[in-house]
């Protein structure tokens, strides 16, 4: 009987010991992280003053491999909607083909294929948020009244890397999605598909040259005429160039888009006086004070909503980023605003501070 007991803890213990072998080798292939970011922010414009303590973003990230394919689930907590109005939504949820580099496929919702600046995170952004045209015409809080979903969509693409020269870096990437059109978490509405690509070349290590474009629609608005419900059309493209490498990072890019736009985010009514196209570009400059510990940094930036100058919206910014170490980071910028949607010709210009403390984990 002893004997028997014995052998069958053996048995036990070695298939216990199996299964726990099994397990750890399937939670290697899982990371979490995340990071937060918390704001002060401050601006003195008229009829509009302000100065707040802000919790802005909080992510948390799930990231995995099974065999040939990646896959990431991240949940975001905002004050999307303003201070002490939160929002708590999955935004990335996809899984990726990627066996071969020249040509991968991903499904699901992720960030679409426009932009240099649209995929890139909050926390390495480098400044308060976004440039204007970005999250205007890169489907943030976009002008067809598409509430923020950080650039994203739900659809498929493909992507790859082509042209290794002699040291295996590849000199041209390429990248194509289909997308309900919709933004964040949302069906489509007309059953008719945004379609978005981009290429670029990279002729030197550093160096990014590249061009992207759009078309698609958004359904489910009304016309203010006619009471109708309809669907806005969307054409875009970008013109897009960046040197990033030893911690100096340069950026500018151009957007144009044609076919109407919303009365404000989130509505999914056509404002027909601003007309049916808009634009606007930024450039920007990153460089080290003290590598690893402290950047300065430069951008000016303007976003047309009806493509004249009677409606733009210029920023001239400066800032300085301060790292503690990898996984914590000071950001603050000043800048002077010159804003032309303001009725009162002598209120355009006002002054806008911000500072931001992130760390990741």
């Amino acid at each position: 009987m002893r004997k028997a007991l014995l052998a069958i803890c053996v048995i036990v213990f070695s298939l216990a010991a199996h299964a726990q072998e099994k397990t750890t080798k399937w939670y290697d292939n899982i990371k979490f992280s995340g990071y937060g970011i918390l704001q002060y922010q401050a601006e003195d414009k008229e009829g509009a003053k302000h100065n707040e303590f802000n919790l802005r973003i909080a992510r948390f990230v799930l990231d995995g491999k099974i065999a040939d394919f990646d896959w990431r689930a991240q949940i975001q907590g905002t004050n999307a909607k303003g201070p002490g109005e939160p929002t708590v939504q999955l935004v990335d949820f996809y899984i990726e083909w990627a066996k071969y580099k020249e040509f991968r496929v991903r499904a699901g919702e992720f960030k679409r294929a426009f932009t240099f600046e649209n995929p890139t995170n909050p926390i390495t952004q480098g400044w308060y948020a976004y440039a204007h045209v970005i999250n205007s015409l890169s489907g943030f809080g976009d002008r067809t009244g598409e509430k923020s979903s950080g650039g994203r969509d739900i659809g498929i693409q493909v992507q790859g890397d082509l042209l290794p020269n002699p040291n295996g870096r590849r000199l041209l990437h390429y990248q194509v999605g289909v997308y309900n059109g919709e933004g964040i978490n949302m069906k489509d509405k007309d059953q008719q598909k945004d379609i978005i690509g981009g290429v670029w070349v990279m002729p030197i290590e550093g160096v990014r040259v590249g061009v992207f474009g759009w078309t698609g629609s958004r359904g489910g608005m009304t016309d203010p005429v006619s009471g109708e419900t309809v669907s806005i059309k969307k054409k875009r493209y970008a013109l897009s160039v960046e040197y990033d490498k030893d911690e100096y990072t340069f950026r500018a890019e151009y957007l144009h888009s044609q076919g109407w736009g919303a009365e404000k985010v989130g509505s999914t009514i056509i404002d027909y006086t601003k007309g049916d196209k808009a634009d606007g570009w930024y450039v920007f400059g990153i460089v080290p004070v003290i590598k690893s510990k402290l950047h300065v940094k430069a951008r000016y930036q303007t976003y047309r909503d009806n493509k004249e100058w009677n409606r733009a919206k210029t920023m001239y910014e400066v800032g300085l980023n301060y790292f503690f170490n990898k996984r914590m980071q000071l950001n603050a910028e000043y800048a002077r605003v010159n804003d032309r949607t303001i009725a009162n010709p002598d209120k355009h210009n006002y002054n806008f501070f911000d500072v931001q403390f992130a760390f990741r984990f």
